[in-house]
């Protein structure tokens, strides 16, 4: 017994072309992604909390376009609600006690951290600074670093 099946009307088969080339896409970048980022790539992870106002200006000038940034290239930008239990693969870092504290983590230990968010000028250098530790160099400038603003490694 064969079910019936109506055809698809004009705009039905435009819509389910549409939805196919962006799965399509979507597959694509997943791909590239897992590609460019190994399981054990570096990871910059931002701890913050609700009402920050400091964590919330960290993500509206780093947030948006750190994907963009050759430093995404190397370590990609994740945030974690420092009251939320904290994730398996970051039980062995030392206090997070102020918020935001950008943590940049390489094979599953601490490189380094900024502690508070220095704006946006000096941030960027921060961040070369402790991907220099890694033993990744970054192109691009670099700026001086706030004296206190990096901890040494863990």
């Amino acid at each position: 017994m064969r079910m019936y099946v109506p055809p698809m009307g004009r705009g039905l088969g435009v819509m389910a072309g549409r939805v196919k080339e962006a799965s399509m896409q979507i597959i694509f970048f997943l791909f590239a992604f897992l590609i460019a980022h190994p399981a054990d790539a570096a990871e910059l992870v931002m701890f913050e909390q609700p009402l920050c106002e400091w964590c919330e200006l960290g993500q509206e000038e780093v947030g948006g376009i750190h994907v963009k940034t050759q430093e995404a290239r190397v370590a990609l930008l994740r945030w974690v609600d420092i009251d939320d239990d904290r994730p398996a693969d970051l039980e062995t870092l030392q206090a997070i006690v102020y918020t935001p504290t950008f943590v940049l983590m390489e094979k599953g230990r601490e490189v380094g951290r900024i502690t508070g968010y220095p704006g946006e000028d000096h941030f960027w250098g921060l961040l070369q600074e402790l991907l220099g530790r890694s033993g990744t160099r970054m192109a691009g400038c670099r700026h001086g670093t706030a004296e206190g603003l990096l901890s040494g490694e863990s």
